[in-house]
């Protein structure tokens, strides 16, 4: 069901729209931590660690696909807002056209140079094989991908963030038996993993798929009228170019760091992979909040309301700020339960410890960091988030180059700190600037 974020009580709106996104998510995260958890209990920790590495290249990809979508939906937030039907619904044509085109390119690159790639990331030769066989599965699941982050990323531009998580769950379910019968059963190690990911993400995708085929008439698409409308796609590329470019540069960044990190060893490499996930799942609520002020601000935007713009974004960061303590709460308290989730290996355990004994207070600078971005997004400012976030990540990396061989992990973390703290310093100045410009 759609919804006007032009009227009515701007907290209740942000609330109601991302509270389902954060469940969404969670899910949605849940088809690799499953995976992660799985392996790392039942395949060991030389597994559990190139899983760890191959997910820096998945949100690699991943990522791409969103900040294209991102783009997209911003567009089609402006023309829903304006009541301009005709042209959302070519949006949506368009974007469907070049999320199967991006799909295409990942899966005939991507199969072939899986091996290269590692080589690149220095990745270690125990793990080398069933890395390359976890990505190569990943990549040939690309479409489901594209197509289920392209059909809700169109809901929520509508106001519909309650419909995918539905999906989301069945398929999240879907994951953990086919994980449970394929990796423990079966004993398929990480290649029942990736299975298992590719075709719960493909029920995602065909359930919406099929949901807005038969309950939204806005966004209804018959694929033999599928064209790229030229004038829309250039639109998209420019806002979803960027934002891409934006969401990209993060995991790019990830990936030279999880190069460091694989140089520690095996232990601090598995380290990681856990303490990433487990901060993939802590962040997701901010992130959550993140994509409803880009909904907001984008319909408001599309109905010129200005003064509505700030509200929301003055509630959307007081929403992140919450969040943000809660995690760092969660964290402290619960540090070392969570990492053995994933392994029983002490060693591991006390890697992931000292890293959340450093990180653990600062969760809120993230989170602040995502209200800002999400805002810039929703008033089409996609060249600000690129640069806030190639400043977050050219420190991060930096620190982590310098700090990571004498520090270890947690020289990791504590460059995160300075990367979120850099960004900080870069976008509340450039805030401030365009509500005095009124722009």
């Amino acid at each position: 069901m759609s919804t006007d974020m032009t009227q009515g009580n701007i907290l209740r709106q942000l609330i109601r729209f991302s509270v389902p996104l954060i469940l969404g998510n969670l899910f949605q995260l849940s088809y690799n931590m499953v995976d992660t958890i799985v392996i790392g209990r039942f395949a060991g920790s030389a597994a559990l660690a190139a899983v760890g590495t191959c997910d820096q290249v998945m949100h690699l990809l991943i990522l791409g696909v969103s900040g294209i979508c991102i783009g997209a939906s911003v567009l089609m937030g402006n023309f829903y807002g304006a009541g301009d039907h005709e042209k959302l619904l070519e949006e949506m044509k368009t974007m469907v056209v070049i999320g199967l085109l991006f799909a295409a390119a990942v899966m005939g690159a991507g199969i072939p140079l899986t091996g290269s790639i590692f080589s690149l990331m220095r990745v270690r030769p125990e793990m080398m094989g069933e890395a390359t066989l976890y990505l190569r599965v990943i990549f040939a699941g690309m479409p489901f991908t594209c197509l289920y982050n392209i059909y809700s990323a169109a809901l929520r531009s509508i106001g519909d963030s309650k419909t995918p998580i539905r999906f989301l769950v069945i398929s999240c379910l879907i994951n953990i038996a086919l994980d449970l019968a394929l990796v423990v059963g079966f004993q398929l190690s990480v290649l029942g993993a990736a299975l298992a990911t590719v075709i719960a993400q493909g029920c995602s995708a065909v359930l919406c798929i099929r949901y807005v085929n038969g309950k939204v008439p806005l966004l209804r698409l018959r694929w033999r009228d599928l064209r790229i409308n030229r004038e829309l796609a250039r639109q998209t590329l420019s806002y979803g170019g960027m934002t891409a470019l934006q969401q990209c540069s993060q995991p790019i960044g990830n990936i030279i760091i999880q190069s460091s990190v694989n140089a520690l060893g095996v232990s601090a490499a598995a380290a990681f992979s856990a303490v990433r996930k487990i901060e993939d799942i802590g962040l997701l609520p901010g992130r959550s909040i993140s994509t409803g002020i880009t909904a907001f601000t984008a319909q408001n935007k599309g109905a010129k309301n200005e003064s509505r713009i700030q509200r929301g974004f003055r509630q959307g960061m007081s929403m992140e700020i919450v969040v943000g303590m809660a995690m760092c709460a969660v964290i402290l308290l619960l540090r070392a339960p969570l990492m053995r989730l994933f392994t029983k290996d002490e060693a591991i355990i006390e890697d992931g410890v000292r890293y959340f004994n450093l990180i653990g207070f600062c969760y809120v600078l993230p989170c602040i960091t995502n209200g800002l971005q999400g805002y810039f997004r929703g008033i089409g400012k996609m060249k600000i988030t690129l640069l806030a976030t190639l400043t977050q990540i050219s420190v991060r990396v930096a620190a982590t180059l310098l700090l990571a061989p004498s520090m270890g992990i947690s020289g990791v973390g504590l460059a995160c700190v300075l990367g979120w703290t850099a960004m900080i310093l870069w976008e509340f100045p450039m805030q401030l600037h365009i509500r005095r410009k009124g722009a």
